[in-house]
């Protein structure tokens, strides 16, 4: 719009006036909204590159958490580590000095006092002065070697005898013993031998027929290692199914899977084990179906030492106690991972604990008083929630499909140690539960009622 538009206009008269203001009003009008257009464009764009790039963020603190996992802070086993700088595990300074203890049997090589053999290195009875040496007194010193006699296998032939009498006619026969059934076979300590290898040792089929024949010259097949082994395992049939029994009649006893491949593809190794015995089974399948398919679980009124497998919670016939070298490898990677330090603050607290326990233990006492596990509990509980706020804080907020905020793993183990706090805290109530998954002397305790003081819900914490 020109000064001599707007001259026009006013010399025209108002309603020309008004026409030129209702105009350009109208133009305003049309511009403000094609910048309102570009503006509500540009905001929508500026949301897409946020959401994006928290996406692109996310993903990146993901796969750096994923680079970052090793055997001291995940379930990864110790040969996932490769060539890595050297992994600082969770272990916590005893004071003690490295080496052996005060008090501990050493493994020095000893003389015997009976040798199988003894070699003697005499002197002569003169000397070189021409003096007799003959009634001089020896002054005798001694050494010994341990060595291995030659290895080869010791053939022994059995022979039996028949006679006829010939009075009246009766057939005389002597028999071979009741273990020689074959007209060759090897013998106890040869199958022994084979079955230490492939099975205890786990040396492959091939390389185990390698090994025999270079330490005892003896060629065997692999089908004879495969038929040894059958033969031992139906030997032990009864042997193993006593100690399936006498473990299902323990007190607590510790529980664990692991994939393993067999025929091909992977199938699951369980194991139930107490101080003194040990159970194992291969199954197809990892979890409830298997451990009903197996029986010790499922029938099981004890305590059940396991990690946090949810399979495991299905049967609540016994009382479950949580891992806790599990929680401080979770508790260590979120730590390190992501930067929480509530983390540090739980797992100084369980390690804490842990000596308290021992000490007291050391002491005589079989258990923690009311207000000990009261303060306890509470500085547990507190970390918990101070834990809840800090990931509120530092945890990316994700959506899930349904549209819900997504948990994080530190919110995830959050929630997991607070719902299940008697099963993680289990060794404090009674000194005789065990604090990790990991075999010991224990003997569970059956009377335990401190844990109706802080779960309401019936359930005691030993069976």
């Amino acid at each position: 719009m020109t000064e001599e538009n707007i001259m026009k206009s006013y010399n025209e008269g108002i309603n020309s006036v008004i026409t030129l203001v209702k105009d350009l009003h109208n133009n305003f009008s049309n511009q403000m909204g094609t910048l309102t257009d570009e503006i509500n464009s540009l905001n929508h764009e500026i949301v897409n590159l946020k959401t994006v790039n928290l996406e692109f963020s996310n993903r990146i603190a993901e796969l750096e958490a994923r680079l970052n996992k090793n055997s001291s802070n995940s379930s990864k086993p110790p040969s996932s580590d490769g060539y890595k700088k050297k992994i600082k595990n969770n272990r916590v300074k005893n004071g003690k000095p490295t080496g052996g203890q005060v008090g501990h049997e050493g493994h020095t090589l000893l003389k015997v006092e009976n040798p199988d053999v003894r070699k003697d290195a005499p002197i002569g009875d003169l000397c070189d002065c021409g003096s007799d040496l003959s009634n001089v007194p020896d002054k005798v010193r001694t050494r010994q070697e341990f060595e291995l006699p030659e290895i080869k296998p010791v053939v022994t032939e059995y022979s039996t005898h028949e006679k006829v009498c010939p009075g009246c006619g009766k057939v005389h026969r002597s028999e071979f013993p009741v273990n020689i059934s074959q007209p060759t076979q090897y013998g106890t300590n040869m199958k022994a031998f084979m079955t230490y290898l492939t099975d205890y040792q786990m040396i492959p089929l091939k390389r185990a027929v390698e090994t025999i024949e270079a330490i005892t010259g003896q060629t065997v097949s692999q089908g004879t290692l495969v038929t040894t082994s059958e033969t031992l395992y139906n030997f032990l049939a009864k042997p193993v199914e006593a100690i399936k029994q006498q473990i299902m009649e323990s007190n607590v006893v510790h529980f664990d899977e692991t994939g393993i491949r067999s025929e091909g593809k992977t199938k699951w190794l369980h194991v139930a084990s107490t101080e003194m015995r040990t159970y194992y089974e291969m199954h197809e399948k990892r979890g409830t179906d298997a451990a009903l398919d197996i029986g010790i679980l499922s029938t099981f009124s004890g305590t059940a030492v396991h990690d946090h497998w949810k399979p495991y919670y299905t049967f609540e016939d016994c009382t479950h106690v949580e891992c806790n070298a599990h929680n401080l490898r979770y508790l260590k990677e979120i730590y390190e991972n992501a930067n929480h330090a509530w983390a540090k603050n739980m797992a100084s607290l369980m390690i804490e604990l842990k000596k308290q326990v021992e000490e007291l233990a050391t002491m005589g006492l079989t258990f923690m008083d009311t207000l000990q596990i009261d303060g306890w509990m509470k500085r547990y509980h507190l970390i918990i929630i101070e834990g809840i706020l800090e990931d509120d804080e530092k945890s990316p907020k994700i959506l899930s499909k349904t549209g819900k905020p997504k948990h994080s793993k530190a919110l995830n183990l959050l929630l997991k140690l607070q719902k299940y706090d008697i099963e993680t805290l289990a060794f404090m109530f009674d000194f005789e539960v065990p604090f990790d998954n990991y075999p010991s002397s224990f003997v569970i305790r059956e009377d335990l009622t401190k844990c109706q003081y802080y779960r309401t819900s019936g359930q005691k914490l030993l069976g």
